[in-house]
């Protein structure tokens, strides 16, 4: 008997790799993938480091009026208070470092990915609140001096927090919860205020009887000057827990799928750890050979690379530019005021009769419960009506009817103040209502919206930028509107007899930033794919499974085949020079 051997038959041969099929297929699992644990994972991740940010940030806020009994015990003009001068510079060292973290980390996320990053902030800022809470005076360098030096240096991990906690909330996120992830994440900035309120008022409640030994700031000396050294040090430590906390889930993120495809150029990398991602693991692991194939493909050479240049011709396009204008202008108007409220909320309790006291004990109580009533009235609850629409209503209703509100509502404090003044109870009323639209509002959007309306390749360094410019505006109205407050008071009074006038100001910027929101696109029920215009519009139904708010019933199915072209239709031109991207849509 004779053997043939038959020769194979090319037609039923397997087809070669396709990268546009695994792209495909990695943004329809990230689509498509159900809420678990590994959105709840990714949430809480950067959530806790907001609520570290937060923490640290406003804590100053209650720890100034120690700061002063401690080491202003001796001073010629309102013994135990601290200087005007070193109450701003305190505030806004915080902010300066902030600058410059959001612009660097920004550009190094998408110079070097998002996991490389995520972590490193962190341990910065751990590091500087552990420094500030050891910090003390010497004969050469004064504890302002200490202290601003570590609050920059902390302001540098915090600025790197928020682009980076928004646009990896975003990256692996489906469309239908987008918004609410991402606002849950900036949420926690609410109970970071709270928790550093509550951590106050226990270590107030801890030395009560030390503190009542002394009537006043200016005579606290002996056991009560020791409690009170003891109390800043134990409220600015605690922001070193969340954060220790979190740090090994940081640096167990997986990278971002959406960088690996965009940027890293990973299509099979980016698969292996979406998989991961969903099954809780710390990365995938690809079939390299797979991976050595598809990285030569010629098609992924022709995705746009991120460079200085593409930079300036992508945000050169009108379309792209004005889109940066507004997320950036509006975060400027809005920490103007959001700033300048919220780090001198002392001045608005003093405004409603809400501080002083017959001792030390009874001052500070009263203090961290003040802040507490205007985070718990206004501020928490403000936070989560946003999480709990922003995906409905959209976010730029929200952002444009919160500066709207916040306007009016600043006008009618400005030119009733007078009245409202003697009514504690109208005023306090007044401005719980403001802290819930700023956060119903503005304070939640500027920070959703950058994360989502810009492409992979820049999206890290577009956010940074948005949120540098924001603290811009907090360093402006702490260097400029509250030394103003005080203008026309008397020598060795706290006073603020132009607040009012400040308000008239505040609310001129609360008006500006309705006409910079005007340039933001709304981004509700759309892919990040289609927002940046990394992939036509007519794409979005099919790769989000979203539909007229609804998730669409043959996406679900299974039954779509959506191929990708892969060069940009962002307005900037395709490193092979064809402007013309085509997009097939095919039901299959």
């Amino acid at each position: 008997m004779q053997t043939v051997l038959s020769e194979p038959d090319i037609s039923q041969a397997s087809p070669p790799f396709d990268p546009d099929e695994h792209r495909r297929l990695a943004f329809e699992r990230i689509e498509n993938a159900r809420s678990g644990w590994h959105h709840l994972r990714a949430v809480v991740v950067a959530g806790v480091g907001f609520f570290t940010d937060a923490y640290d940030i406003f804590a100053i806020n209650l720890c100034v009026s120690m700061l002063g009994v401690v080491y202003w015990q001796d001073a010629k003009h309102n013994p135990g208070k601290l200087p005007t001068n070193s109450d701003t510079a305190l505030k806004v060292s915080t902010s300066g470092g902030t600058v410059i973290g959001q612009l660097l980390f920004g550009y190094l996320a998408d110079r070097y990915g998002r996991k490389r990053m995520y972590g490193i902030e962190l341990m910065i800022i751990i590091f500087a609140t552990l420094a500030q809470s050891l910090s003390a005076a010497s004969p050469a360098v004064s504890i302002t001096g200490v202290l601003i030096f570590w609050r920059v240096i902390m302001g540098i991990g915090i600025g790197g927090d928020y682009p980076l906690s928004s646009i990896i909330t975003s990256e692996f996120a489906n469309t239908k919860w987008r918004g609410a992830m991402m606002g849950s994440v900036f949420a926690m900035q609410g109970i970071g205020q709270f928790a550093a309120a509550i951590i106050a008022l226990i270590v107030t409640a801890g030395f009560q009887k030390s503190l009542e030994s002394a009537k006043d700031v200016a005579h606290c000396s002996g056991v009560c000057l020791l409690a009170v050294d003891k109390m800043w040090r134990t409220i600015i430590g605690m922001g070193a827990v969340p954060g220790l906390i979190a740090l090994y889930f940081r640096l167990t993120i997986p990278e971002s799928p959406r960088y690996t495809l965009e940027v890293s150029r990973d299509p099979v990398k980016a698969e292996a750890d979406i998989q991961a991602y969903i099954k809780g693991f710390r990365e995938g692991n690809p079939d390299e050979m797979q991976r050595i194939q598809v990285q030569s493909n010629d098609r992924i050479e022709a995705i746009t690379k991120a460079s200085w240049k593409d930079f300036a011709l992508h945000y050169w396009n009108w379309k792209n530019g004005r889109t940066l204008l507004g997320t950036a202008g509006s975060w400027f108007f809005l920490d103007v005021a959001f700033y300048g409220l919220g780090l001198n909320n002392s001045i608005i309790l003093g405004a409603i009769g809400w501080t002083g006291g017959k001792n030390v004990y009874q001052i500070f109580y009263r203090n961290a419960v003040g802040n507490l009533i205007l985070i718990c009235a206004g501020a928490i609850p403000g936070y989560w009506v946003t999480v709990a629409t922003v995906d409905t209503i959209g976010r730029k209703p929200i952002q444009i009817g919160g500066f709207a509100i916040l306007t009016i509502l600043f006008t009618a404090i400005a030119f009733g103040f007078k009245k409202l003044r003697h009514s504690h109870n109208g005023l306090l009323g007044l401005y719980v209502i403001a802290q819930f639209f700023f956060n119903f509002g503005p304070n939640a959007t500027t920070f959703i919206v950058p994360g989502e309306c810009f492409p992979t390749r820049y999206r890290s360094t577009s956010h940074g930028f948005s949120a540098a410019a924001g603290k811009v505006g907090a360093i402006i109205a702490q260097c400029v509107f509250g030394p103003l407050v005080h203008r026309g008071a008397k020598k060795d009074s706290s006073d603020s007899p132009w607040l009012n006038h400040v308000m008239q100001i505040f609310a001129l910027f609360m008006f500006c930033g309705i006409f910079t929101s005007l340039l933001i696109p709304e981004t509700k029920r759309k892919t990040l794919e289609e927002l940046s215009g990394e992939i036509h519009p007519l794409s979005r139904p099919q790769v989000a499974g979203v539909q007229d708010g609804a998730r669409n019933e043959d996406a679900e199915k299974g039954n779509v085949n959506v191929n990708f072209n892969l060069n940009t239709v962002d307005g900037s031109r395709a490193q092979n020079g064809d402007e013309n991207v085509l997009t097939r849509v095919e039901a299959a």
